[in-house]
């Protein structure tokens, strides 16, 4: 039995849900050999591990496993390794772990043809220059430059590619510039035309904010025309990228580009964050509900329980009116807000064994086990260290599931966690501690991201 296992991030969003398992389904179709299942790693349902319990449970001996993503940051490098180490860890199933979609010519050419589609709406027909027409390329936004940098590369390529007459890049969250002010920068530019593009796979929340973000600024300059590209879905060039993917990690070719990890390299300004151990920060939020289930939205989230959940507690997020709404969560009570996301810790298969000295007063303990785990991505160094991170916010953390990486040269990456993946959490100042992102204070940035 051939099993594939597709891991979405999962969403407070129905629709963006509907749509992950939209393209499951299409994936399925283009796959009629394998048996397709997927899983979310934050509010949706199933979660990972029950997508992998379903493939276990029909006889599978082997799993290839891809992230739903476009980009590596956190939840690629980190938080679905995490998952699924732990998950082989504790079934004895191995699991091969492919990459993310990335940079890739057809990628580009799926987001090409959406763009197209919103000019033609326009009136545009194929073939006219695009000399006095701008192009906003909009990514997730991430606390790791090498993916932010990924979305500039994606804008340029479609600038140059399509012709425009500029292009700029801005988050919807995390980083800067956020769309706002990036769009309000833009419409400085003497361009009478802005396409503003999400380059997002499904719809959601921050999908319907970078739209709303656009009326915004489009309201204040009524002289611009405005318009709002649709985002990725599942193209067929997206399915195609997802096969191409799967091809690569059964043949073992399938490397993640780690020359600009911050994990692992020197990275200019985040210098303290090279070697921090993989461990998953969704656990606690892990099929705990979609707009399906709360009392406050009706089949499309509207940050309402957000709204609710801040008159009792100062944490931004879904709060305990929301967990009270929707059922009890593994820390029922305790709201955490995480879609301003923190791509926090360690990555792709960092090869070290360490201790962790001096967390400063986040007092972040890791007990770290023996257990292996094969990924696909193959790195030819491996490092053993004790290293000093830097101070953390308050939180005590202590985790059964930890996170120690022994990485061979060479060699496929085992990971130790500890079978019975159990989590102990005290909560000092409401935990889930993720690194400081270094720029949390820029103007241009999101308040949420900033240090209170």
């Amino acid at each position: 039995m051939k099993a594939l296992m597709l891991c979405g991030h999962g969403s407070r969003d129905q629709g963006a849900v509907d749509e992950f398992r939209g393209l499951s389904v299409k994936i399925a179709a283009r796959l009629p050999d394998w048996r397709v299942e997927y899983g979310y790693l934050e509010f949706a349902k199933p979660i990972i591990r029950e997508g992998l319990d379903k493939l276990k449970g029909e006889g599978a001996r082997e799993v290839m496993a891809l992230p739903g993503m476009l980009f590596a940051a956190g939840h690629a490098k980190n938080d679905i390794p995490s998952v699924l180490n732990t998950y082989s860890a504790a079934n004895g199933l191995p699991i091969t772990y492919g990459r993310e979609l990335g940079i890739d010519p057809k990628m580009i050419r799926a987001a090409g043809e959406r763009i197209r589609e919103c000019l033609r709406a326009d009136g545009w027909r194929d073939g006219e220059a695009l000399h006095d027409t701008m192009l906003v390329v909009v990514g997730r936004g991430a606390s790791d430059p090498d993916a932010n940098s990924n979305v500039a590369k994606v804008m340029r390529m479609l600038w140059e590619g399509l012709g425009f007459g500029w292009g700029e890049t801005a988050y919807s969250g995390v980083t800067f510039p956020l769309v706002d002010p990036g769009l309000e920068h833009a419409s400085r530019l003497g361009y009478r035309r802005i396409v503003v593009f999400p380059y997002f796979l499904f719809t959601g929340i921050l999908v319907r904010r970078i739209y709303d973000a656009t009326d915004t600024v489009a309201a204040r300059h009524p002289d611009i025309r405005f318009l709002k590209a649709g985002y990725l879905g599942a193209h067929d060039l997206v399915v195609e990228t997802f096969v191409e993917r799967l091809r690569e990690t059964i043949e073992g070719t399938n490397n993640m580009n780690c020359q600009m990890c911050k994990y692992r390299e020197q990275v200019l300004g985040f210098e303290a964050e090279v070697g921090l151990p993989q461990e998953s920060h969704h656990h606690h939020v892990e099929g705990i509900g979609t707009t399906a289930d709360c009392r406050f939205c009706e089949g499309t989230c509207i940050g309402a329980c957000k709204a609710a959940a801040m008159e009792g507690h100062d944490h931004a997020a879904d709060g305990a009116s929301r967990v009270a709404s929707q059922g009890p969560s593994r820390e029922a009570g305790h709201g955490h807000g995480h879609h301003e996301h923190h791509g926090h810790a360690a990555g792709h298969d960092h090869a070290h064994d360490h201790d962790h000295a001096d967390h400063g007063p986040a007092a972040h303990t890791h007990d770290h086990a023996d257990h292996a785990h094969e990924h696909g991505h193959h790195h030819p160094h491996a490092h053993d260290h004790d290293h000093p991170h830097a101070p953390l916010p308050t939180a005590v953390h202590g985790h059964g599931e930890a996170a120690g990486h022994d990485h061979a040269p060479g060699a496929g990456h085992s990971h130790a966690h500890e079978a019975g993946n159990a989590h102990g959490h005290a909560h000092g100042d409401h935990g889930h501690t993720h690194h400081p992102y270094p720029h949390a204070d820029h103007p241009l940035g999101p308040r949420s991201m900033k240090r209170r």
